[in-house]
């Protein structure tokens, strides 16, 4: 049984392959796919299966997904052209006979006012009139998307941001790829890919914080509040 991840050359991505491999799972049983494949150079090196996809061209993508039994399909990064992206992928998946597709959306992609939300609430559409098997995690947050925040607060002593007393619940990209990957292994060990279902959920650390300070775990006298 075969499990396949998208986009292994980008941050999420690879770290999802890192999570299968941490499982237990045999690095033949894993394949890596990339638009550039010298980009995940090291991951053959450890065994996994490494082959070319570019979601532009979707003749690599089916070639791609020969004799995959479940598909993490990590979301684009080009907003604005994601759907069709997206497309070529499921289509792709589709020939190939992928039995469960597992996609990273968006925390409330079908309500949700984000700018982002829209391609995702597209696609998830997609998925659920393909006829696949398909799980759909909703991340949220990445915790790494403050770093810049961080670093600039501790140059000037302050963080700005204009959320008020707005919350935020984020996670790592590490804790993100882990869900990812145990649901892609549990479709694999429990058989769940063959029923022709589709679920969602949103994946969340399940807590909230805020920008006031002190953050958890900012070290004292990092933060000042500004006005």
């Amino acid at each position: 049984m075969t499990v396949a991840v998208t986009g292994t050359s980008g941050h999420l991505g690879r770290l999802v392959v890192d999570s299968l491999l941490a499982h237990g799972t045999a690095p033949g049983d894993v394949v890596a796919t990339a638009r550039d494949v010298a980009a995940v150079a090291d991951l053959a090196e450890r065994g996994v299966v490494v082959r070319e996809a570019d979601y532009d061209r979707p003749e690599t993508v089916k070639g791609a997904l020969a004799g995959v039994d479940v598909l993490v399909l990590v979301s684009g990064s080009e907003v604005g052209r994601r759907v069709e992206q997206h497309r070529a992928v499921v289509e792709a998946a589709l020939a190939a006979g992928v039995s469960r597709l597992v996609y990273t959306s968006a925390p409330r992609a079908t309500t949700s006012a984000l700018v982002l939300a829209p391609e995702h609430k597209a696609t998830e559409e997609l998925l659920a009139a393909s006829g696949l098997s398909t799980t759909v995690l909703r991340n949220n947050w990445y915790t790494e998307n403050y770093v810049a925040d961080v670093l600039r607060a501790r140059e000037t002593g302050e963080i700005v941001a204009s959320v008020g007393d707005g919350r935020v619940a984020s996670a790592s990209r590490a804790d993100f790829a882990e869900a990812a990957a145990v649901v892609a292994l549990e479709a694999l060990r429990d058989g769940a890919h063959d029923a022709r279902c589709t679920s969602s959920g949103e994946t969340s650390p399940g807590r909230t914080t805020t920008w006031r300070p002190p953050p958890p775990r900012s070290s004292t006298g990092l933060w000042r509040t500004a006005g």
